[in-house]
């Protein structure tokens, strides 16, 4: 796969336990792989699986979508968001679609706080013994 950008380091890696693999499926997940990839340049690493729906009580009936990112300096990305009785998730393009957008949140708030762009917020005030001002 190959964006403007340098390409990942290794191959995308995309599962489908429980069911068997859809090429229709799989060009949406590569689609959004490579919208993540052009947009933030530097992931190393990725996999995906996208588990059918299984039989359990609390999430039968619902798709499951993991993600993995591995990004420069060993860090990583996890989005495992377990669906709890939202019925949207029996759709799997929502499910897909969720667990992206989680992963473009999380890799764009770790890309700034690896580029030291965060706000960080002293512990105290000077002098403050946190009370209220005479």
């Amino acid at each position: 796969m190959t964006t403007g950008t340098k390409a990942m380091e290794t191959p995308v890696e995309i599962d489908f336990p429980g069911t068997k693999p859809d090429p229709a499926l799989r060009s949406v997940v590569e689609a959004h792989v490579a919208a993540l990839e052009k947009r933030f340049g530097r992931i190393t690493a990725c996999r995906i699986a996208v588990a059918a729906p299984s039989g359990r009580h609390r999430t039968g009936g619902l798709y499951e979508v993991r993600i993995h990112l591995a990004l420069p300096g060993g860090n990583t990305i996890d989005v495992d968001h377990v669906p709890n009785d939202d019925e949207r998730f029996a759709e799997v393009s929502f499910a897909v679609n969720d667990a992206f957008k989680r992963a473009r949140r999380r890799l764009q708030d770790r890309v700034r706080r690896m580029q030291g762009r965060v706000k960080t917020h002293n512990a105290k005030a000077a002098g403050g013994g946190g009370g209220t001002e005479p």
